[in-house]
This record gives structure tokens, sequence and C-alpha cells, in this order.
């Protein structure tokens, strides 16, 4: 039997977003091959099951992430103005009430870490390298002398994963500019005076 010929990344990022609005346990089969356009069978053959397919997912979103960070933190600019950016788009995503633009690891991590032990370790793994990554970023704002070279660049990326989370709550509830913004520039002072 052939395999069928799709595009890979539309088709998981098509199902990434039908996760993110629905989901791992209310998303069903028919919502996939609704999204992604692809027949049961096609699914089944190439990521075994719904949940490979979520598995698949996760590791999209994460590598779509990594990159559009990698790209964000990828110029001239200060460690801390690239840190103010990064802020900018988690507040610009917050206020578009768009469900698809929620945290695939967080969710599935709160849905599924207790039910799915490999799931669990990805998405954690994952979660780990977003803040090691961060953390990279607090060390460049040392050498930039932007910050305290005594500062925990550890701490600080934790702290501030904290603050990104916390920030998508509120905006979950309320996405307005003049709740959101506030707090990202409060978050990047308090950073900052560490």
């Amino acid at each position: 039997m052939r395999n069928a010929e799709f595009d890979k990344e539309k088709v998981l990022r098509a199902a990434m977003c039908t996760f993110l609005v629905n989901g791992y346990a209310k998303t069903s089969m028919q919502d996939l091959t609704k999204a992604t356009g692809l027949h049961p069978g096609s699914i089944y053959c190439a990521f075994d099951n719904k949940r490979g397919l979520f598995i698949a997912a996760i590791e999209q979103y994460q590598q779509d992430r990594s990159q559009q960070f990698e790209q964000l933190f990828a110029n001239e600019h200060s460690a801390l103005d690239n840190l103010s950016r990064y802020l900018a788009l988690i507040v610009q995503e917050g206020l578009s009430c768009d469900a698809t633009q929620s945290c695939l690891l967080t969710k599935s991590l709160s849905e599924m870490g207790e039910q799915d032990e490999q799931i669990k370790q990805i998405t954690c793994n994952f979660l780990q390298s977003w803040h090691l990554a961060l953390a990279q970023v607090f060390e460049t704002a040392k050498q930039q002398k932007l910050i305290s070279a005594q500062s925990n660049s550890q701490f600080l990326a934790q702290y501030l994963v904290m603050g990104i989370y916390g920030l998508r709550t509120v905006a979950s509830t309320q996405p307005d500019i003049d709740v959101l913004q506030p707090l990202a520039d409060k978050l990047l002072a308090d950073l900052i005076r560490q």
C-alpha cells in the first residue's frame, strides 16, 4: 500500500488548531478529518491513531514556536528590547481571543499529563527547552550589561515563564490591552530589577 501524499506541516497545524480549540478528549476523528482534509485511513496510515497525530501536532507546535522565538531574538536589538517585543507578542495573542493562540504545551500538560506519561515527558522536555532559551536571553542581557551580572538567569527565566502563564490566564478572562500591557510592562520591569 502506498502512502498518501499530503503537506505534513499543513496537516499538523490544522490538527494542532483543532486540539487547541477542543482539547484532546473532545476532539473526534471526524473533527480531525474535517480540519486536515485527510480521510481517516490516511490519518491512521501516517500517524497510527489520534494519539499519534496529537504527539506529532505537539512536536510541530514546538518546532513552530522555537522557530518564532529564534527569529524574534536573532537581530541587532538588545536582549531587553527583544524581551519587550516577545511580551508584546504574548499580549497580542491574548487580545486575539483566539483559542488557537493559546499554548498547546500547557494545555496538553494540564489535560493529558496525569493520563499519559509519554505525552507528559514530551511536553515537559519542550517546556524545559523554552526555559533554557529564555535563560540564555538573560545571559545575553548580562553580557550586554543591561541587568546585574549577579542576576540568576535560571531564576529570571522561571519568573518570566510564570509571568507569561499569568498573562495568558488573565487574557482568557480580560482580553483588554489596558489590562494586559501594564502587566507585561510591570513583569519586564520586575525582571530588570532582579
